[in-house]
């Protein structure tokens, strides 16, 4: 049995020519420790130094000298189109991970956002399509709301929460509010 190369480190976009290439959708672009398949069916493992995201480009290197580019892979996305500045604002007050482009925004799925941006006025659409929103706010990491997920919790260990309480008075004789809760353990 031949056992699987390690990736220990990564290097930067741009800055390498990849040997093969591994398609992985946004909750996979987060991660330390995985076992990993290239395009081309090859296995290797991921055992890095602290839990990293991947926006895409990036490049995993193993210990035989080869280099795996990060593609994201597609997923079912939302697209909206309409004002896009302004719905961009109620996104973001969500605190929604959000793919910024100059004609429209992109988001995972959820169905209680569709229905409120489609009563803003927007038009929003599923499609199937890379999901690489903006980083944080220092264009870095990224924004609230990502899960770990089960293969790294014995690598690392934190936990942290977000309240916010939001009262949005409407013009038109109704108001509403309601909290947002988001934990990681």
């Amino acid at each position: 049995m031949t056992q699987d190369p390690v990736a220990q480190s990564i290097v930067k976009k741009g800055e390498f020519s990849p040997s093969g290439a591994v398609s992985l959708g946004y909750d996979a672009r987060i991660l330390r420790r995985k076992r990993l398949l290239t395009t081309a069916g090859e296995g290797f493992l991921v055992n890095l130094a602290e839990v990293t995201s991947f926006a895409g480009g990036e490049g995993f290197v193993l210990d035989d000298g080869r280099i795996i580019e990060v593609i994201p892979a597609p997923e079912e996305v939302l697209v909206i189109r309409g004002d896009l500045a302004r719905l961009a604002w109620h996104i973001g007050n969500r605190h929604t991970p959000c793919q910024i482009e100059a004609d429209r925004l992109i988001i995972r799925p959820d169905h209680v956002l569709q229905a409120m941006l489609a009563q803003l006025g927007a038009e929003v659409s599923t499609e199937t399509a890379p999901f690489t929103p903006e980083g944080g706010a220092y264009g870095v990491g990224r924004t609230m709301g990502h899960s770990h997920g089960p293969e790294d919790h014995s690598s690392h260990a934190h936990g942290h929460s977000h309240s916010h309480d939001h009262d949005h008075t409407h013009t038109h004789g109704h108001s509403h509010s309601h909290t947002h809760s988001h934990s990681h353990d």
